[in-house]
């Protein structure tokens, strides 16, 4: 039982710190965007690499790295939209008037060049791990690539629940693009036939012969469950958000000293040599 308990352990842990993670981060000052942009550029090119040189690591470590590597990957795409440097070429609000296919069309220019890279970057780990054995890193970025569309359009086509707080400031215009309804005709659908696919995949790690197998299908499984576990968040009557609260109150606490050293004037703060003295004496 440990074979899929410690996998599944691991795919809920990563899920729940990851996304706190970038909630933390894109909740801080945007002057601090561009370090983690940064960090988190050198971050996807490693993984990327990694994904091809690990592309033939048929250990349950190694099913375990690709999977990690994507969900970096993934990191960066998240980072990189939600602080505003690949969105799209849309940054308006959504007029009251447009609807169907004309409101349909502006929402997809807000974060056309996201959805780009996304492709991209999909097809660039498809092409880095062809014909390679371990396949569980790109069985791990599709997961998320389509679970992501789909919650996206349930949001457009309309849900009860939108976390509003989870957008930074510059970006809640948003919110404007995503109805507030009981349900949409989209949404039993995807949640049957990703049911299904939970299911079969767990299938899939019964039956494997090797732990190789049984570790990648495990944590596959385990983030396409908590994916439609998140889209359930979307129309029951509860909030996610408690998970991730205390990444929100850290980045405010985060937040409010920077801004509190921002406007302290230069003359009232000591110096480094002064404030160590002041401790000595102390």
């Amino acid at each position: 039982m440990t074979n899929y308990i410690l996998p599944f352990g691991f795919a809920l842990l990563t899920w729940w710190l990851s996304t706190g993670v970038i909630l933390y981060l894109n909740h801080l000052p945007r002057d601090t965007y561009r370090w983690s942009m940064l960090v988190a550029s050198c971050l996807l090119a490693a993984c990327l690499y990694g994904l091809h040189t690990g592309s033939s690591n048929t250990t349950e470590m190694g099913a375990l790295i690709a999977f990690s590597q994507a969900l970096l990957v993934w990191a960066w795409l998240e980072i990189s939209y939600f602080m505003g440097f690949v969105t799209g070429p849309c940054k308006l609000a959504c007029p009251s008037d447009i609807t169907g296919w004309a409101r349909f069309r502006m929402a997809l220019k807000t974060s056309l060049h996201h959805e780009a890279a996304v492709v991209a970057l999909g097809v660039s780990i498809i092409l880095l791990t062809w014909d390679a054995p371990n396949q569980f890193g790109t069985w791990t970025f599709v997961t998320l690539w389509s679970m992501r569309w789909s919650a996206k359009l349930n949001l457009f086509l309309g849900v009860p629940n939108v976390n509003e707080d989870w957008f930074p400031v510059h970006l809640r215009f948003l919110t404007t693009y995503m109805r507030r309804r009981s349900m949409n005709l989209l949404f039993p659908i995807v949640i049957t036939a990703s049911t299904m696919l939970v299911t079969w995949l767990f299938l899939l790690a019964v039956m494997a012969s090797d732990d190789f197998n049984r570790t990648g299908f495990t944590l596959v499984a385990s983030l396409m469950a908590l994916a439609v576990l998140e889209h359930w968040f979307l129309v029951l009557p509860l909030h996610d958000t408690a998970l991730w609260n205390w990444a929100l109150r850290l980045a405010g606490k985060t937040a409010a000293q920077h801004a509190g050293r921002s406007a302290s004037p230069c003359y009232l703060r000591k110096p480094a040599v002064w404030r160590r003295r002041s401790s000595d004496l102390a």
